[in-house]
């Protein structure tokens, strides 16, 4: 079974680098993926109440077997229902759904409505980290003038920033500032919806590693430190997603990925 590794977030928990995406996923469909990703060695699943498939990944979680606290589930809160009630209210209904008394991260989805009502929002999640409930708390989609507003107002940093990166969105000014303020920058859509496999240099690159196009898309991320959390439904691909922690791509092979 693969090992992932862990990173240390600035809460002092730590979270595994690598874990399945269940973004576009049906609910009918996420347990079977869900199931299959914790058989290959996956300890950590992305959710989110926007995909409505919680129900689906709280089921498979269940019926697994795997003790729940070995695993790192994140969800996150959907963009209408920022401010303080809201945010309270839509967590216990993600709760619910995974039929779970906590999760191990909550992210605020996206920064919509006013600045007040995404800090309310923050605020709640503040107080969701004092009772445990939420183990760790961070965003999604955040830029650096967004986290900026949340650092002025409430003193509290974001433990993650789920963005989308990958060699054609690289997100180099984000992730610098993310290392300055101790954020994990996690990259979600990491293959850019499955166009960059397809890329000739990632596959030329994949024929002179002895990989595949998808593998060397991720080790790529996972060299770069992010936290990555690549989506599949088949068996074998989620199985081939994970083994991605026993080679590395050199110096020259990371630049030529970004600037090709």
């Amino acid at each position: 079974m693969v090992e992932v590794p862990n990173l240390v977030l600035n809460d002092g928990r730590a979270i595994p680098q690598f874990g399945l995406g269940v973004w576009q996923v049906p609910n009918s469909a996420v347990t079977a993926a869900v199931l299959s990703a914790l058989e290959a060695g996956y300890r950590s699943v992305d959710t989110a109440a926007m995909y409505r498939n919680e129900d689906g990944v709280g089921a498979a979680i269940a019926a697994s077997g795997v003790p729940r606290a070995d695993l790192f589930v994140t969800t996150k809160l959907r963009g209408n229902d920022l401010g303080y009630d809201a945010a309270m209210r839509g967590f216990d209904e993600s709760l619910r759904k995974l039929k779970s008394d906590y999760v191990d991260l909550y992210l605020i989805h996206w920064p919509g409505g006013t600045a007040a009502q995404y800090v309310d929002a923050w605020k709640a999640f503040e107080g969701l980290r004092a009772d445990g409930r939420a183990r760790s708390i961070g965003v999604s989609n955040f830029g650096i003038s967004h986290l900026r507003t949340l650092f002025d107002q409430t003193g509290t940093v974001p433990a993650v920033n789920q963005v989308e990166v990958h060699p054609d969105r690289p997100e180099t000014d984000l992730r610098a500032f993310h290392a300055e303020h101790g954020i994990v920058t996690e990259a979600y859509s990491p293959l850019a919806v499955g166009r960059l496999v397809k890329d000739r240099t990632a596959r030329r690159m994949a024929e002179r590693y002895g990989r595949t196009p998808a593998q060397i898309l991720l080790r790529w991320n996972i060299q770069l430190g992010n936290r990555v959390i690549p989506k599949s439904v088949r068996p074998e691909r989620i199985r081939e997603n994970l083994d991605v922690f026993d080679f590395e791509l050199t110096d020259e092979d990371m630049a030529l990925l970004a600037d090709r």
